[in-house]
């Protein structure tokens, strides 16, 4: 089975969950395609770190629950060219992860979880769009506002409803089974560019509620992502934006690949990078057909060329196994 159970004696996972939130390279998302929280911040920006937990001026992350939690670590190729990419995912079975799954905006009362002693007070309303592992919530304390929701309340999220959050940017705060992202910022005006640090996205046209994970990430049956861990990259920054090749990161994450990663995938990964520096073809190698193999290949044969540079043999791999689109990660 892919992954560490959170409740292992030599507690791999709180040294993981430790190291990265004291990475400000990281990032830390709740949610599921068009309804997302991200919780990002800057190496210099000041921080505060309480238990399984940080926050910043900007917003917040904390792991509320680890015990019975599997970690499972993955790669998927994205996109055309050489990227791909990474991710660990905090998962539990679906009768665990399962949380209000509301409809319509619903009133939850006062956050009293809420990271930030102040916040506590303030009001949390389900915006009601009906992902099963994840209350996508707003949270204010302004009279106006309240009343605002409150009038929205027992009714599916209409246009006037999100136009009029937009512009007040109340904070949002995403929870599920694993913990909560809590996102302060403003919230970007149409026609401007997603800002750098904690942000949510929510696109009710692109809402993939049951989509937890990629497809071909290794996660076993019945399992569904709560919280997902984004490690720094090694060819891409935050924003998804190209960097020169550091192995010093890339190497980080198989390190986590060989603690938290799918055995299976990882034999078919390390067989593919013998092959290849041996100068084996593939129609000489026996190639997996389980999607989360062979998204391992597609990523090594990538990750190949940057460790190791171009070469015939790799460019014949690469030939005659470009990846899928069930293979490709759903964002890109």
């Amino acid at each position: 089975m892919a992954g560490t159970d959170a409740t292992d004696a030599a507690d791999p996972v709180a040294d993981l969950i430790e190291s990265q939130l004291a990475d400000a390279g990281a990032t830390w998302t709740v949610g599921v395609g068009g309804a997302l929280a991200e919780f990002e911040r800057r190496p210099a920006e000041p921080a505060a770190r309480g238990p399984r937990c940080v926050v910043t001026a900007r917003g917040g992350v904390r792991l509320d629950r680890v015990a019975g939690v599997e970690v499972v670590a993955y790669e998927t190729p994205s996109g055309p060219g050489q990227r791909w990419h990474h991710a660990i995912s905090f998962c539990l079975p679906a009768a665990d992860a399962l949380r209000g799954n509301r409809g319509v905006v619903t009133r939850l009362g006062a956050d009293d979880d809420a990271i930030r002693p102040r916040d506590r007070a303030a009001i949390l309303y389900d915006l009601g769009l009906g992902i099963p592992t994840v209350d996508a919530c707003v949270r204010t304390a302004d009279p106006a506002l309240q009343d605002m929701l409150e009038d929205a309340c027992g009714e599916p999220l209409d246009s006037e409803t999100v136009t009029t959050l937009i512009r007040r940017s109340p904070h949002r705060v995403f929870m599920s089974a694993c913990g909560r992202v809590e996102v302060f910022a403003k919230i970007a005006q149409p026609g401007t560019d997603t800002p750098d640090g904690p942000h949510t996205h929510v696109r009710p046209e692109l809402l993939r509620p049951e989509q937890t994970h990629p497809g071909a990430a290794p996660i076993g049956a019945g399992l569904l992502t709560c919280m997902t861990l984004h490690p720094v990259h090694p060819v891409t920054n935050a924003n998804g934006h190209a960097v020169d090749f550091d192995e010093t990161r890339h190497n980080a994450f198989q390190r986590l690949l060989d603690v938290f990663g799918d055995p299976v995938a990882g034999a078919h990964k390390a067989m593919t990078i013998a092959a290849v520096r041996a100068g084996v073809g593939p129609d000489l190698t026996m190639l997996p057909r389980d999607p989360a193999s062979r998204a391992a290949v597609a990523v090594t044969l990538r990750q190949l060329f940057h460790t190791d540079g171009p070469s015939p043999t790799l460019d014949v791999w690469r030939a005659r196994h470009p990846p899928d689109a069930g293979l490709l990660h759903p964002d890109g």
